[in-house]
């Protein structure tokens, strides 16, 4: 059984509002979501692991190969409006946060499209909410806040304005990020970017 659920996705409501955007909750299947929690890879540290850093298990492995597949690139890239079928794919994880995380950023414009997917079972923190936001400055002018549990997916576009972070939170947030990206030049650099980043936190913390 497929753990994407991708009639969710085909029936959810993209927005303009204030970038390109489709918020999906529930993408995975709710028989599968315990499954795959049971197989997240272990995180005791903060920031952003490649998979070539993390041990993960079958169910987990099946999810990531469902997000690297054609339907799935299909489905988002109609709600977004952009092709990204057969564009390179990379994907990073996290599982705890630091209270220094989420400022406002926008994504590389290497990247095409964001795909984060929250792995979290709830949330009733105010903090480590994801906020789309209007401008670069302010984290209270918000367009969409997302919740990031139960298998809530959201999708953007990369764009100049594409202006996003959270609240203060520190502690377990469990996230898959999917990055459809310009070349296979520039996945390269970002993996190797990642990986040695990803072995300083194991070495310093």
């Amino acid at each position: 059984m497929a753990a994407l659920d991708l009639a969710a996705i085909d029936s959810a409501t993209p927005s303009h509002d204030p970038f390109e955007h489709v918020i999906v909750p529930g993408v995975i299947s709710g028989d599968r979501f315990s499954a795959i929690l049971e197989d997240f890879p272990k995180i005791d540290k903060p920031g952003s692991y490649p998979l070539s850093q993390l041990a993960c298990g079958p169910r987990f492995n099946e999810l990531l190969d469902e997000l690297q597949s054609r339907p799935f690139a299909e489905r988002v890239g109609a709600k977004l409006g952009i092709e990204l079928t057969g564009r390179p794919t990379m994907i990073t994880v996290r599982g705890r946060c630091r209270s220094t995380d989420g400022q406002i950023h926008a994504d590389s414009t290497g990247k095409l499209v964001t795909v984060l997917i929250y792995l979290n079972p709830s949330w009733e923190a105010s903090g480590g909410q994801l906020r789309l936001l209007r401008n670069g400055h302010d984290i209270e002018d918000y367009a969409a806040e997302v919740p990031p549990e139960e298998g809530t997916m959201v999708a953007f576009t990369c764009s100049p304005n594409a202006w996003h972070g959270h609240q203060s939170f520190e502690g377990q947030r469990r996230t898959i990020q999917l990055n459809w990206v310009n070349s296979r030049g520039y996945k390269v650099r970002e993996q190797v970017r990642h990986t040695l980043s990803a072995g300083l936190k194991k070495l310093f913390g």
